[in-house]
């Protein structure tokens, strides 16, 4: 399943383990990763979680091929099921990258409430190349963020951040060496279980009720248009480059 999760000293941490395939998400890893979120919400000893990857890799985002076998269709599909989960969890949510974060493995960070990030962290989100759009509410919160035109940098031309950017935009809480980054991301988990947890959840739930009724919206709007682009001539030529390792020809589409 190259899902692996563990508690201890109040903290439930999500692993994403299958390093042999640069940390891809499949399907099956989705379902895992929302059943514990629910798992850690149902456990009144856990104050905070923590999502991480491997060293060198947090995850490549989808594995292209499980994706396209199974592109989700629908709200109750495992991908949006997992958004769902983690963007509605009260508790709060760490995230400790290392090396590369692609895709939804960026846009997830967006949701998590303290990320920090490795010297070497390289996040990167090229929906437009793979001939789709934004996921996760990106479209609506990384404009808000960090600007539009900065935002359209990362976007619409996919430009990667370094970890060091990821800070100084707003993204990340700090960059550190990273083998430091886990036990910081833990450090810092470890300190809810000293703070009164429903006042901790109130304070979440505060923070983000402005923009809830919009990311709802934002959400739904990506969905309905990725769908469409996932069929798309365009994502299928993207999809057939990769696999067949060379450069995408977009010269007749207009």
């Amino acid at each position: 399943m190259s899902i692996t999760t563990h508690t201890s000293g109040g903290v439930a941490t999500i692993e994403i383990a299958r390093p042999q395939k640069k940390n891809a998400l499949t399907i099956e890893m989705y379902e895992a990763m929302t059943a514990a979120i629910a798992q850690a919400l149902a456990d009144a000893s856990v104050r905070a979680l923590i999502i991480t990857g491997q060293p060198g890799v947090f995850t490549a985002g989808n594995d292209l091929e499980d994706f396209m076998q199974r592109p989700p269709d629908n709200t109750d599909a495992p991908v949006p099921r997992f958004m769902q989960a983690l963007r509605t969890c009260d508790k709060p949510v760490i995230a400790a990258v290392t090396g590369v974060a692609i895709g939804i493995g960026v846009t997830l960070l967006l949701h998590c409430d303290l990320v920090y990030v490795s010297a070497e962290a390289r996040l990167t989100m090229p929906f437009v190349s793979l001939g789709l759009v934004p996921e996760f509410g990106s479209s609506l919160l990384l404009p808000r963020l960090i600007g539009r035109v900065r935002a359209a940098e990362k976007l619409l031309l996919g430009e990667p951040l370094s970890g060091a950017e990821a800070v100084e935009l707003g993204i990340a809480n700090a960059v550190l060496p990273a083998d430091q980054v886990l036990s910081h991301a833990r450090h810092m988990a470890e300190r809810f279980n000293a703070l009164p947890p429903a006042a901790v959840r109130d304070t979440k739930r505060l923070m983000r009720a402005g923009l809830e009724a919009q990311v709802t919206r934002a959400l739904e709007a990506e969905g309905a248009v990725f769908a469409e682009r996932v069929r798309s001539a365009e994502a299928t030529e993207a999809f057939q480059a990769f696999f067949e390792k060379r450069k995408p020809d977009f010269s007749r589409f207009g």
